[in-house]
């Protein structure tokens, strides 16, 4: 099926006719009818040429392959004795339609399951859809196929109310708190987007006066209301690329996407191919790495790994998850707060260590 709202829209419109057999519509007829049906979408209307088109399309390229009858009745610009006949087109079967046709064993096994691994919603507010969908096809309920950590329990009813304000288009004042106080700020936001990254839920939202898009982590929205009288503010970017430069939740407008060349550990380098630290990662091989060798004879054996990434707290924090297997080598100043990291978290253990303090479990 085609993927955007309009070709969807005038796909549905379309059916609405053609499966119609009391009334004859020719090819303009389905013309004028989606030029009048459009706007009531919010679409602009279209051309006679789009809606050949998409007769193409449901002819010979869609799942349904549908299989029309192009018949021509007497025009009304004819003076009855059929001098001029109307060539019109309707599917073939009068009990036809894109909407009926039955779901195959193999798409009811795939539906199945997608339900299952939406099974982490089940049971929560606003997504009682998924157990009547489910019913409605008769669909046996599947084990779990795939399980995903995600925070869902503690922030269920507010990520199903979320979910329906941003499906609705609506405008929402949201009330929260920051994590270093309890003061309740308020702003009115345009919701765009649910996130999970490390097990937290985000807002990505757009404040009603700005463009710029801002995150919300959910355990620290108070709650929210509708806000009467506004109209919803479309995104102004693509979100998913707006996640390609960056790890984690955290965006810049104003930093640069930076290479960032590392050492990993012999024993540790086969966990990073395997899952690599971002989507841009290169593992840096023949003459590259032996320049890197030869410039940090210091380190020990390993490999050496680049990736393409905008700075943030996150990507520092990945970084140092490794410890002492991952040396960050440029640019300086990632290399510096990565290092300083280090340090402290080094001191503190010694501290630690020469004041007796650490404690054996009882």
């Amino acid at each position: 099926m085609p993927q955007n709202k309009k070709a969807l829209t005038r796909i549905a419109l379309l059916d609405r006719l053609l499966s119609n057999h009391r009334k004859a519509y020719s090819i303009q007829d389905l013309t004028e009818y989606l030029e009048e049906e459009m706007p009531n979408y919010g679409l602009k209307p279209v051309t006679r040429r789009c809606v050949e088109k998409d007769l193409v399309y449901l002819e010979k390229n869609s799942p349904f392959m549908v299989e029309f009858e192009r018949y021509s009745v007497p025009s009304p610009l004819s003076s009855g004795d059929g001098s001029y006949m109307k060539p019109c087109i309707r599917y073939a079967d009068p009990s036809f339609s894109i909407f009926k046709k039955p779901l195959s064993e193999d798409e009811l096994s795939l539906l199945a399951s997608v339900l299952s691994t939406l099974g982490s919603f089940k049971g929560q507010p606003n997504f009682e859809w998924l157990d009547a969908l489910a019913q409605k096809l008769n669909i046996e309920e599947h084990p779990e196929i795939i399980s995903m950590s995600k925070n869902i329990e503690d922030n269920s009813t507010l990520l199903a109310e979320l979910f329906a304000a941003i499906s609705s288009k609506a405008v929402i004042n949201l009330h929260y708190h920051t994590f270093d106080s309890d003061e309740i700020k308020s702003v009115t936001l345009s919701p765009y987007l649910l996130k999970e990254y490390n097990c937290r839920w985000y807002l990505l939202a757009s404040p009603f006066d700005s463009d710029r898009v801002l995150n919300f982590a959910l355990d620290r929205i108070v709650g929210f209301d509708y806000a009467k009288g506004l109209t919803f503010k479309p995104a102004i970017e693509d979100f998913t690329e707006r996640y390609e430069d960056i790890i984690g939740i955290t965006y810049y407008d104003n930093k640069p996407v930076e290479e960032i060349i590392f050492w990993i550990s012999k024993t540790t380098s086969p966990y990073i191919i395997t899952k690599p630290i971002h989507g841009s990662m290169r593992h840096l091989k023949g003459s590259k790495a032996d320049v890197l060798r030869a410039n940090y004879p210091s380190l020990p054996q390993g490999e050496f790994f680049s990736i393409e990434c905008i700075e943030n707290y996150e990507l520092i924090r990945e970084l140092t998850t490794y410890g002492a297997n991952l040396i960050v080598l440029s640019p300086s100043h990632i290399s510096d707060k990565v290092a300083k990291i280090a340090n402290e978290m080094s001191e503190r253990y010694k501290s630690i260590h020469a004041n007796n303090e650490f404690v054996e479990p009882s």
